[in-house]
């Protein structure tokens, strides 16, 4: 993988990290999507990466939607576009294959950038962040999925009141509520980000995917049937070497040493 234009670019320890470069506050266009696409794709081609940490180059974490490309939806169709474009790559990052941490760095994560990072699978952000769906103050609403996750990590009512009125909350609140899962201090996100990275890459990759897909395929099903994958799944990784490895090294009293096989 190399880097792109707004996207940069690099793998250590299994781990790749994606850091947006979009001065000054990272805010997302079409080609920030491209290049975001294009890198999270040969991330997730690649054999060698099992975990993928996205953040934000300079002082921010993602600011939101470039509000000149926003001024720049002329007709119905533009804005469909556009709505659907978020989604895809919103809904690509949510169902990888690989973890997906969201390193939430500097003061701004609003807007797209808010839902960027909860279609992350775990958040670490710094105490200074600030997290809101501020576009009903721009005559806008969320339209890369903000509407759907939003009620998911802290509620219906909070939700509500968060969309309708565009206010912000701080990271300790955003912690309080289950928006993010941990919260240190300024200039430590991508450091803990790779620590938790480290964590799960230690792990069986089969394990991971294989537990990812039921989480988020349960969003889509009825209980019977996430119950149906979820013992589906369980019987693959049984069957798998990792399983005999988990087992052994806990009787053993040792360390696993997993082969993703």
């Amino acid at each position: 993988m190399e880097d792109l234009a707004y996207v940069h670019v690099r793998t250590q320890d299994r781990i790749a990290v994606l850091a947006i470069d979009h001065p000054p506050v990272n805010a997302l266009d079409e080609a920030t999507f491209a290049d975001l696409e294009a890198v999270l794709r040969g991330a997730q081609a690649d054999p060698m990466v099992k975990v993928i940490v996205i953040t934000g180059s300079g002082r921010s974490f993602v600011a939101g939607a470039d509000i000149g490309y926003l001024a720049e939806m002329a007709t119905l169709k533009d804005a469909e576009e556009l709505a659907r474009s978020g989604q895809r790559l919103m809904l690509r990052i949510e169902r990888s294959p690989k973890p997906v941490i969201a390193a939430i760095n500097g003061r701004y994560c609003l807007g797209g950038g808010n839902e960027l990072a909860m279609a992350c699978h775990m958040r670490i952000a710094e105490e200074q962040a600030e997290f809101a769906q501020p576009e009903i103050r721009l005559g806008l609403i969320p339209g890369w999925g903000g509407t759907r996750r939003l009620v998911h990590f802290v509620g219906l009512g909070k939700a509500v009141e968060l969309i309708l009125t565009g206010d912000r909350i701080p990271a300790r609140e955003a912690l309080r509520l289950g928006l993010v899962n941990r919260v240190v201090g300024e200039g430590k996100a991508l450091e803990e980000a790779m620590c938790l990275a480290a964590q799960l890459a230690a792990l069986s990759s089969e394990g991971l995917r294989l537990a990812l897909d039921c989480i988020y395929s349960e969003l889509d099903m009825g209980t019977r049937e996430a119950m149906a994958c979820e013992a589906q799944h369980f019987a693959e990784m049984a069957c798998t070497y990792d399983k005999c490895e988990g087992l052994s090294a806990f009787l053993q009293k040792r360390s696993p040493q997993f082969e993703d096989r």
